[in-house]
């Protein structure tokens, strides 16, 4: 079977990058399974190849320059960790002076070691490190750890040799650090590292930007039999960031959760890819530091970076899928937690209890941070009035008096875990003299696994509940002293949860991209003749015409130069209307009388324009005045909503959604969010702010049209993604009411003229650039990247796989029983890895068509990105019913395309010895096929992109 899955899988040339295990080789496979695992890199069976940073946690060799047998020094601490941690490996001290150092023979550089070093370990002085790490490279050393400090933390001379370094290594070797404590890999009993103390073996990894934090986090550690896969001291992030390591860590089958301790995001764009991916199997929990803006400060001289803004870090942090906690004991209580109870559908809590106190105190615990008391259904009352005394709360929380049993704790949880309302419980014991605590939580062992519903508890007190509590806890039900902390776990589950699945869900709204395209061109043609004249602020009446361009919905706007000009537009536009101030240099007309409201006639338009000139002048400058323009005066009751754009230094644009008008800012009602929007996204952002609820209608008011709302939303990010020169814009007021939404006020300024290069946004927006356009043989397709309203399509194009030209493994030639390969069932975490992709890491291509009046996929390839290399794999599948269309050779040429264009020096695939189909369409597509390094019936194909 294994050989025949070869075949199959090596048919459609190639498959793309992830982990291998003996479940997706020898399970039975169907040809929707084949095709999933053409375009889910999550299911290769072809992968092979090990990641570049094996080297890096597993080492065969492991040099420490600088190593000296000075007591107290970090060389002699770091040489002795390593020789005292048997990782397999060989250790070569290297100094200059010294023979031997701690009883190993010392060699006088890298060069000298007799066996090539997989890692080199630096604790020199900051001015000898360019020097040393010309020498790794020379040497061919992969990489390096820079212990050293003294680099961008302490100024301009810092930096200089930071960039020398990076200079010397790039493309050649990674580096950790500099200013870091090294790596820990407690599986491997790999000790690169000055920490006091080895820890356990266990599956959570710790990455830190703090050492320090890192000595604390594991003395505290062995206290709390806390065990760790890795420990990653990565520092000043000069090279590896938090990225490289997720990337890492989300392939290591000994992690099964990931921490973060953050002072600085790094590369946002890098940081976000690499976590979404990962957080899809494995949680990861960051604390960060620098919420404050002394702690920023603190935190900026600290690693010699901005912070960027806590509230927009949060949007990050939710986008990506990552839970943010608030203290080093839930970063790492989270991470035990999430391994050993189920996470909960909602955020409906039952709370057990033998007392009403604590009950009461659970309560508000719960509610503070948006959890909710269950509401039990009758039929679970019901049920406990027949096994508690008639004295219980019946209601939650559930009192069970104090001189509950074991029996009716038991009891009590198995009847609520059946309740459909609850979503998770919370068991509170306090110890009365009528309680065993121990014998109760013996009784409650049993149901610490109930399917899809976490059990937490908190066993009150001191020695007498000691017992039990540890208990609980090697059950692997999580014990707390006291219920608002379990009530905090539960509001940290829900919001993991929730994260999750609210960047997956799918709402269809159908957007008309093709209008869209006609207004990026528009709008650049328009921002470009700005810029041109130096400019930077847009007049209204330019900021309505790029809302309009981009369909969003905008009053008229009449731009007139004298009194006479104004009084015809308003006539034109009819009365009520509005006067506002036209200038290319005052942005709040407000502040210096640019506005005018409720003008009923053109004696008053006109006088307005007069006495507008008079107050702009006075206030502002004559200069400022450019005229004004003509609009219409809006009656129409609704809400004031703002819908703005800014930059954040470290994840360029963000999207800002709330209550808007004048009080923008006494209100504080609004929620970020990280553009490109799609409608899901956008309708979280509305979520989140307390105006939602009156836009769905309140107190008589019928609701506003959402659906339109969302497309604003959605089409007004699009905008400020496609334009990367704006710096700011805004819409205030944005009215929305039942009757319609209308943009009355918007501003946008643009960067400097001089500036040429942009921050790009954190999310890498639809690349617009790939969509192609054919005519086969009457068949109109287009070939673009997929879109995450594409799942119901994938789903049709799963359905109708089959297995390439033969290679059907029901035929005679492979012998296998056909009922190993029935039609499965796809997973949706299939489709949301195809359809959500991330654009930096690959590049998915479908070909659509319209076929017997409804939009079909007939084909589909993908690239994706090689870890640390500058390589892509691609991976391509024709429907066996468009296979005569020469549907094969037009993506794999525009895959060649996408490669050379996402900067690659080559595009591969692994090709089985005796697929010559395969072989005759790589070479007739300009491919060299070699024999295989890895496994004599496997043939590697390249394409070289730089020729």
């Amino acid at each position: 079977l294994a050989q025949a899955l070869f075949r199959f899988a090596s048919c459609c040339v190639s498959l793309s990058r992830s982990s291998l295990c003996p479940r997706q080789l020898f399970e039975p496979v169907s040809p929707l399974l084949f095709a999933t695992m053409m375009l889910d890199p999550s299911e290769d069976v072809l992968q092979i190849s090990s990641h570049p940073l094996d080297s890096l946690f597993k080492p065969t060799s492991v040099a420490v320059v600088g190593a000296t047998d000075r007591p107290g020094s970090v060389g002699r601490t770091l040489l002795k960790n390593l020789i005292s941690n048997p990782f397999g490996g060989a250790v070569y001290p290297v100094n200059p002076k010294r023979e031997h150092i701690l009883g190993i023979t010392a060699f006088k550089n890298i060069a000298a070691c007799p066996k090539r070093v997989d890692v080199a370990v630096i604790i020199t002085p900051a001015a000898s490190v360019p020097k040393l790490i010309q020498e790794c490279v020379d040497n061919k050393v992969q990489n390096a750890i820079i212990i050293s400090a003294g680099f961008r933390e302490v100024g301009h001379e810092g930096e200089k040799l930071e960039e020398e370094i990076k200079k010397i290594a790039f493309g050649k070797m990674r580096i950790v650090g500099p200013n870091c404590l090294g790596i820990i890999c407690p599986s491997s009993s790999l000790n690169a590292s000055f920490a006091n103390l080895m820890p356990q073996a266990g599956s959570v990894a710790f990455i830190s930007q703090s050492g320090a934090m890192i000595t604390a986090v594991l003395d505290w550690s062995v206290q709390q039999k806390v065990g760790f896969s890795a420990v990653i001291s990565i520092g000043a992030m000069m090279d590896m960031d938090f990225s490289d390591m997720i990337d890492y860590l989300a392939n290591d089958q000994s992690t099964k959760s990931i921490v973060l301790y953050m002072e600085t995001i790094g590369n946002a764009r890098r940081f976000l890819s690499a976590a979404r991916e990962a957080a899809l199997t494995k949680p990861i929990i960051v604390i960060k530091g620098g919420k404050t803006e002394a702690a920023a400060k603190a935190a900026a001289s600290h690693t010699g970076s901005l912070t960027g803004s806590d509230a927009v870090l949060d949007a990050a942090f939710k986008r990506a899928g990552v839970l943010r906690v608030d203290s080093v004991a839930d970063l790492f209580e989270m991470a035990d937690i999430l391994s050993k109870q189920p996470l909960p559908k909602g955020n409906r809590l039952a709370i057990l209890t033998n007392a009403g106190g604590p009950g009461v105190l659970a309560c508000d615990a719960l509610a503070k941070n948006g959890g909710v008391l269950a509401d039990l259904e009758q039929t679970t009352i019901d049920r406990l009035d027949k096994v508690l005394p008639p004295a219980w709360s019946h209601s939650n929380p559930i009192d069970v008096l104090g001189d509950a049993s074991a029996a009716h704790y038991a009891k009590s949880l198995e009847i609520i875990a059946e309740d459909n309302n609850c979503d998770g419980f919370l068991v509170i014991l306090t110890p009365q003299a009528m309680t065993a605590p121990t014998e109760c939580a013996e009784a409650l062992k049993k149901y610490a696994s109930i399917q899809n519903k976490p059990v937490l508890a908190s066993w009150m007190g001191g020695p007498d509940v000691m017992a039990g509590a540890k208990a609980l806890t090697d059950a692997g039900i999580p014990c707390y002293s006291y219920p608002d902390g379990a009530c905090r776990t539960f509001n940290y589950m829900h919001e993991y949860k929730a994260n999750l699945e609210s960047n997956y869900e799918r709402i269809d709204l159908q957007m008309n991209l093709d209008k869209m395209e006609v207004g990026r061109t528009e709008v650049s043609k328009m921002i470009q003749g700005i810029r041109s004249t130096g400019r930077t602020l847009l007049t209204e009446a330019e900021s309505k015409q790029m809302l309009r361009a981009y369909g969003i919905p905008v009053t008229a706007c009449e731009v007139c130069a004298t009194p006479e000009a104004a009084g015809v537009a308003a006539e034109k536009i009819g009365f009520p209307v509005v006067v506002k101030l036209n200038s290319t240099t005052i942005t709040h007309k407000f502040d210096v009388g640019g506005v005018k409201l409720n003008l009923h006639n053109k004696m008053d338009v006109e006088r307005a324009f007069v006495d507008m000139k008079e107050s702009v002048s006075r206030l502002a400058s004559a200069d400022g005045f450019e005229g004004v323009t003509v609009q219409p005066m809006i009656s129409v009751k609704g809400f004031e909503i703002i819908l703005g754009s800014s930059l954040d230094p470290q994840l360029g644009p963000v999207v800002l959604f709330g209550f808007g008008g004048s009080l923008v800012e006494v209100f504080q009602d609004s929620s970020l969010g990280l553009p490109p929007l799609n409608a899901n996204l956008a309708r979280q952002m509305l979520m989140h702010t307390k105006i939602y609820k009156a836009l769905k209608g309140v107190r008589g008011m019928d609701s506003v049209d959402m659906d339109l709302l969302l497309n604003i939303m959605v089409r007004f990010s699009v905008m400020v993604v496609d334009h990367p020169e704006i710096v700011e814009c805004d819409i205030n007021p944005l009215i929305c009411s039942s009757e319609g939404i209308l943009s009355l006020d918007s501003r946008v300024v643009l960067h400097e003229p001089s500036k040429v290069e942009f921050p790009q946004p954190a999310i890498r927006p639809y690349p617009h650039q790939y969509v192609k356009e054919y005519d086969l043989k009457g068949t109109k397709v287009t070939v673009r990247p997929i879109m995450h309203e594409d799942e119901e399509l994938m789903m049709g194009f799963y359905s109708q796989a089959a297995w390439p030209d033969g290679c059907d493994p029901e035929s005679p030639v492979h012998k296998i029983p056909s009922d190993q390969c029935r039609l499965q069932k796809v997973n949706r975490s299939h489709l949301i890895k195809t359809c959500f992709t991330d654009f930096d890491r690959s590049i998915v291509l479908v070909a659509e068509a319209m076929v017997d009046g409804g939009r079909v996929v007939m084909a589909a390839g993908r690239c994706t990105k090689e870890h640390m290399t500058s390589d892509m794999k691609f991976a391509l599948q024709v429907l066996p019913h468009h296979r005569q269309l020469g549907l094969g050779s037009i993506i794999m040429r525009q895959l060649i395309q996408v490669a050379r264009e996402e900067g690659a020096t080559r595009l591969k695939a692994r090709v089985h010895v005796e697929n010559e189909t395969a072989h005759k369409f790589l070479k007739k597509n300009g491919f060299t096929i070699a024999p295989g390094v890895v496994t004599p019936t496997l043939f590697h194909s390249y394409y070289d992109l730089t020729k």
